[in-house]
């Protein structure tokens, strides 16, 4: 599926307390709309409110993981966009979460090709993990000395929202 197709029209929410991370993400995704939040409260009433296709949450400075148990709750799949909380237990609790996948902001400049891949996974019932590993392992494994096989297998498939 072409990563345009995919995006096109998509409701997302971005959530991150840096404006200039907001930014780059609304200009990224031209052909969706993106609702952004820069703190844990807008946040928060905006997942009550709303219906999104995907919620991208910074982990740091918008309590992002207290955020990810609100998007289960109204089955809305999130993914974990963070730069300083890049570690093995927050990684974890992502996934004991139900983060569908966690991205590093290194790869902020890839977003929309992550987030086509991770659109494309839920379609079919399946956690944008797997896919993360391949892509990224040298980066896990570098980083963190984690590769696939450390993790408790996250939930793939069927996972649905």
């Amino acid at each position: 599926m072409l990563e345009g197709e995919i995006l096109r029209e998509k409701e997302f929410l971005a959530v991150d307390d840096e404006p200039d991370i907001l930014e780059v993400i609304v200009e990224e995704f031209p052909e969706s709309r993106v609702t952004v939040a820069g703190n844990f409260e807008e946040a928060f009433n905006l997942i009550r409110d709303r219906r999104f296709d995907l919620i991208i949450l910074d982990i740091m400075g918008v309590n992002g993981l207290e955020l990810l148990v609100h998007c289960r709750k109204r089955g809305m799949p999130a993914t974990m966009l963070t730069a300083h909380a890049i570690n093995v237990e927050s990684l974890n609790r992502s996934i004991q979460l139900g983060a569908v996948s966690f991205i590093p902001k290194d790869e902020l400049i890839r977003l929309p090709e992550y987030i086509a891949e991770i659109l494309e996974g839920l379609e079919h019932g399946h956690t944008h993990w797997r896919r993360l590993f391949e892509r990224l392992e040298s980066y896990f494994k570098d980083r963190l000395g984690i590769v696939w096989e450390d993790l408790g297998k996250p939930p793939d498939p069927p996972y649905s929202y």
